[in-house]
């Protein structure tokens, strides 16, 4: 099931109609907010054309400013082709980064740019940070559901290509907010290749720098 234009109540789901939006993630009672983006048909086109190889893939820590120059170097490893598409990518890399950063009101953050081609993180679970941005930009959307006695969410709901999500961690100072848990899609078999960016914040860059490292 698709989540759009609507606020999950049961899993305390927000839906943002802006990125100022997201700020909703600071409210008592929500545990994550979506921001429902309609990606232009070429770019969607353009990256979903792409061999797996040439998508970008890395990990590591920077700041906000530093986003835009770093996702660009990264596509250049990647071998990524230089087209006004991958021009979007990076500078959407880069916004995102800075909604991120204010929301959190961080200096640092970890960016993961992750092409997955296998069952990753298939169990539902809730990430040991304060907060973290998903926004899977390829292939089908992070999954999250309401749990249940058994832990596995009876309804399951799968975020948009292209719509970022923003979820609280069991670490969220306040709380995380209801017993929402979240997947990557279950795609091992299909021939489907994802590329998910994920930014989390970074209290301690130099302490966690020497674990993130471009691959």
């Amino acid at each position: 099931m698709t989540l759009v234009g609507q606020v999950d109540t049961e899993a305390a789901v927000a839906v943002a109609q802006s990125p100022e939006g997201l700020s909703v993630i600071h409210s008592v009672d929500c545990a994550a907010a979506i921001w429902p983006r309609q990606p232009l048909r070429t770019f969607q086109s353009w990256i979903d054309a792409l061999a797996p190889e040439h998508l970008p893939s890395a990990r590591l820590i920077l700041r906000p400013e530093n986003v835009r120059d770093a996702a660009s170097h990264i596509c250049e490893i990647c071998k990524t082709p230089d087209c006004a598409e991958r021009a979007l990518l990076i500078d959407d890399i880069a916004a995102l980064a800075h909604i991120f950063a204010e929301l959190m009101r961080v200096e640092h953050l970890l960016l993961r740019l992750d092409v997955v081609a296998s069952n990753a993180c298939r169990k539902f679970h809730k990430d040991a940070v304060s907060a973290r941005l998903i926004c899977t930009y390829r292939g089908t959307g992070t999954q999250y559901g309401f749990s249940t006695e058994t832990g596995t969410p009876q309804r399951i709901y799968t975020v948009p290509t292209g719509s970022p999500i923003l979820l609280r961690g069991s670490l969220w100072p306040e709380g995380s907010g209801a017993n929402l848990l979240h997947r990557s899609p279950p795609i091992e078999g299909t021939g489907e290749t994802r590329l998910v960016a994920v930014l989390d914040p970074v209290a301690d860059p130099e302490g966690s720098a020497s674990q993130e490292t471009l691959h």
